[in-house]
């Protein structure tokens, strides 16, 4: 089960002896463990969310066998969604969400107990941070991985005595790259029922919103996936033309803790839509886009994301980039001989059993749902060998498209036929597709075929 975790510890001077489960399962409760010496002794330390969707954090000794045993240390709390935590001898480290971001809180651990928690603060307001472990348990400082949408992939080494960060590596980007050059930002959407839906975009410096910049809207919105900050060297390729890159933090996802998540699936699961359509009106009325330069984009379930978009709103969009798009769920999810079937009945329903389920998927899922109206120009990519995403899915859907939508812009399909989910292995092949990707994205928005601003090839 996705919703239900045990776990079995063994005395590590007795690697012989038999495991012992710390804390029986019971349904829907997730816990995790981590073993630390403090205050005197050795305890245990339990991560869990009974009765926290977001999370709360305990503390009992080694015989724990109940969650009822525990002494608290970070309680729960409906704006701080805890995600892991790591321990060595003299720090306790927790990765957690705040007001959208992946941040890093760091405990001292003493012969008295644990001291007072703090964030890592950091120099920019839009980023990802999060611990990597300790390599030893006596290890003094907490190394970090960081990164921004305009600030590439960092190690850090923090220092807990003195709350100093040390840089100790960054991703290198070729071409004269300055960060100083591009600008982050996000803003807050008020959705249709009041949810307040994050944004993030990225841009060059001298792209303002003046209502014709082409926009790239990246959506997602399932699994608990959260959609992070993070520098991509292939994307400069499209805002050095002038494009904007924004990402929607729709419903279904993480950023917002376990309640964005559950309110984003099962029979909520068309509030991922609706945020999404409800995030590029919001770019079209504040003046950052308009419907002939906005492009949807999203893969797997992401592409379920898109595809329903595109039922609901096609005249807000351009093009629509599906990338390997879950847009048959409905057949698929009813089909449990599939390997992948009964497990994702915790995500999306079980309507082979459920009448309610089944209609409601039946109302949202994208071949289903294609309206007799003009469309924007499609394209899907999928892969011969996907085992995940099965090619008839985007095929059906295609064919279901072309018979159907009135409009003549191009609905085009592209099939792989050595590549999977994930698309094309090795980083040739990888880079190659990419740019079919965005040869299609700054066709269809209409942004320069000339980078903005790049450097003189002589320079580099």
């Amino acid at each position: 089960s996705k919703l239900t975790s045990e776990i079995r510890i063994l005395e590590a001077d007795d690697p012989t002896g038999d495991f012992r489960v710390v804390i029986a399962r019971a349904d829907g409760v997730e816990y995790h463990v981590d073993h630390a010496v403090f205050g005197g002794g050795d305890r245990l330390l339990v991560l869990h969310n009974r009765d926290a969707m977001n999370f709360t954090l305990g503390v009992g000794p080694v015989s724990l066998s109940s969650l009822d045993d525990l002494e608290p240390v970070i309680t729960a709390s409906d704006d701080v969604r805890l995600s892991d935590i790591d321990v060595s001898a003299q720090t306790l480290v927790v990765n957690l969400r705040e007001a959208g971001l992946a941040q890093v809180r760091v405990f001292s651990l003493t012969d008295a107990g644990i001291g007072a928690g703090s964030n890592i603060d950091f120099a920019e307001d839009v980023f990802e941070a999060q611990a990597t472990g300790f390599s030893d348990w006596r290890q003094p400082f907490v190394r970090l991985s960081y990164s921004s949408w305009v600030t590439p992939a960092t190690v850090f080494e923090y220092d807990p005595q003195t709350a100093i960060l040390h840089l100790r590596k960054r991703q290198p980007v070729l071409g004269g790259y300055d960060p100083a050059d591009y600008v982050q930002s996000r803003e807050w959407v008020t959705g249709r029922d009041g949810a307040q839906i994050p944004i993030s975009i990225v841009h060059r410096r001298s792209v303002e919103p003046r209502g014709n910049a082409p926009l790239l809207l990246y959506g997602y919105g399932s699994y608990e996936i959260s959609i992070d900050p993070f520098t991509s060297i292939s994307r400069l390729s499209l805002l050095d033309r002038g494009m904007v890159f924004a990402v929607a933090h729709v419903r279904g996802g993480g950023e917002m803790g376990r309640s964005w998540y559950e309110h984003g699936k099962l029979l909520n699961k068309k509030n991922t839509f609706t945020d999404y359509v409800d995030s590029a009106q919001h770019l079209v009325d504040t003046g950052w886009t308009s419907p002939d330069h906005l492009i949807a984009v999203g893969g797997s379930a992401g592409g379920l994301l898109v595809g329903a978009v595109g039922n609901l709103a096609p005249h807000l969009f351009a093009g629509i980039l599906a990338q390997v798009p879950f847009v048959d769920a409905l057949t698929t999810i009813l089909d449990p001989t599939l390997p992948l079937t009964v497990s994702e009945w915790d995500e999306w329903g079980d309507p082979l059993h459920d009448p309610a389920v089944y209609a409601y998927m039946k109302s949202y899922t994208p071949y289903e749902n294609i309206p007799a109206r003009d469309y924007p120009a499609v394209y899907a990519v999928t892969s011969i060998n996907d085992t995940r995403v099965f090619y008839v899915e985007p095929a059906k859907w295609v064919a279901q498209l072309r018979a159907t939508v009135t409009s003549d812009n191009p609905i085009m399909l592209k099939c792989e036929m050595s590549a999977g989910h994930g698309g094309a292995s090795g980083r040739y092949d990888a880079w190659r597709e990419t740019a079919d990707y965005y040869a299609w994205v700054v066709d269809r928005a209409g942004a320069s075929t000339d980078p903005l601003g790049a450097p003189d090839p002589a320079s580099v």
